[in-house]
């Protein structure tokens, strides 16, 4: 996706941060705060993005500041070529006593979602297939699918045993259609050399796995569940959007029943998640890590669910991968996909500058990251499938026992309001080509 015009909106909040006058000293945030950010972008197939996103934050009397106490997000934007987000989140300790509640609907319609296989480097990706300079060339959108998802995360949590050992639940619901990618409408308004071939002229990756009953026939449209999470969290970490010291370890079992989806199976997963950061230069430079494991238990996880990452709190509008923002960044969104995955990301963070601007505490920071994921239970898979399609060769698709770590590094730049509204703008390096090249994230918010 190109990104360039949300980087220069980025970019042009920095100079009222050079003419401002340095400061360490907090002023005291009571009642409601905002901030807010343009969504702005342009992509080739997707068209223009319009839009925008708002954080609302209640402090209160300011006694517990910069710890609120609740939080409203709403992000809406819309590609004019049909994919678009919009998206509703809460968070508080204090609507309820006792217990954190956290609340997300979004609806999610993408014309052109990302889809490489399954197995990570089991599933072979040619850039060339998507290059439409180069001769190899098939279509822009070879490796895509259309996707409409509607989506309701839930969780509550509280005091088990002590303040920092405490039990979590949710549920969540998804709505899912899924289908070929629209070329029709995404060749609109184009020029004739600029068009996509029609998917009867060049089926993708998504037609291919279907004809090759890759994808069980019932799960082609995609579907809807429901799944019920419980777990033990164990959390001391002194502040949440970004913590200088402590713990934050998480066990989750989600449990997506076929009573209560259209599925022909249900299906349970474990998430094991641990998190901790240590102060290096106090308030002003951290070392933090995550590690993370994530594994069917029992089931049968359509192709459309395989790639959502199972967690308490969404920190931004997408938990899926591996691969993209949320996971491996700099790996192209989704590249890596099985019934059983391990991820670990490690970054510095450092506080290079505060100040008070129009009485809003204001610190600008970079972090400097490595990332690191694999699949460790894989889809099963046959391979002689392709005897059915004599014009593919399998190894065009498929390299058998090829998986291992996808590595990706970066930095990033985060201008941040008041501790809790975080700007945040990074760039990752895949450091595999069958990973992809980079990414460029424009969002809020640190990685965990």
């Amino acid at each position: 996706m190109n990104r360039k015009l949300q980087i220069l909106l980025f970019i042009t909040l920095l100079p009222f941060v050079a003419f401002s006058q340095a400061g360490d000293t907090l002023h005291i945030k009571k009642g409601w705060n905002f901030g807010a950010l343009p969504a702005v972008s342009y992509n080739t197939d997707l068209g223009f993005q319009y839009g925008a996103l708002v954080n609302l934050f209640h402090y209160g009397d300011g006694s517990r500041y910069p710890v609120y106490d609740h939080s409203l997000y709403l992000e809406a934007s819309r590609y004019t070529k049909g994919s678009g987000l919009l998206r509703f989140s809460y968070d508080s300790d204090r609507l309820l006593h006792g217990i954190k509640t956290t609340f997300d609907l979004s609806y999610l319609p993408e014309q052109a979602v990302s889809f490489f296989g399954f197995n990570g480097y089991d599933a072979v990706f040619n850039k060339a297939w998507e290059d439409d300079t180069d001769p190899a060339y098939k279509s822009r959108v070879f490796y895509r699918h259309k996707r409409e998802m509607w989506r309701l995360v839930t969780n509550l949590s509280g005091k088990l045993l002590t303040d920092k050992i405490l039990w979590s639940a949710g549920l969540d619901l998804y709505s899912i259609t899924t289908s070929s990618v629209d070329v029709d409408r995404l060749n609109r308004g184009k020029n004739e050399e600029d068009k996509l071939p029609t998917i009867a002229e060049q089926p993708g990756l998504y037609e291919k796995y279907s004809q090759w009953g890759l994808f069980p026939a019932n799960e082609l449209k995609g579907g809807t569940f429901t799944a019920l999470k419980a777990g033990l969290v164990y959390d001391s970490r002194d502040f949440e959007p970004n913590p200088m010291h402590g713990i934050w370890t998480d066990i989750i079992l989600s449990v997506s029943p076929k009573v209560l989806s259209n599925l022909n199976e249900g299906f349970v997963q474990l998430s094991i998640t641990h998190r901790q950061y240590f102060t290096v230069v106090k308030e002003k430079l951290s070392f933090v890590y995550r590690l993370s494991y994530q594994q069917k238990i029992g089931g049968h996880i359509p192709f459309y669910a395989l790639p959502f990452l199972i967690t308490t709190q969404l920190k931004s509008a997408y938990s899926e991968g591996l691969g993209g923002d949320g996971s491996l960044r700099g790996v192209m969104r989704n590249r890596v996909v099985g019934e059983g995955i391990i991820y670990g990301n490690a970054e510095f963070r450092w506080k290079f500058y505060k100040t008070r601007i129009w009485n809003q505490n204001i610190y600008c920071g970079l972090n400097a990251f490595v990332d690191a994921g694999q699949v460790v239970d894989k889809v099963p898979i046959d391979y002689n499938i392709l005897s059915l399609d004599p014009t593919s060769q399998a190894d065009d698709y498929f390299a058998p026992d090829t998986e291992k770590l996808h590595w990706s590094g970066g930095i990033g730049l985060k201008l941040v309001m008041n501790e809790n509204f975080i700007i945040s703008g990074e760039f990752g390096q895949a450091l595999n080509e069958q990973d992809g090249k980079n990414g460029i994230y424009i969002g809020l918010n640190y990685l965990f």
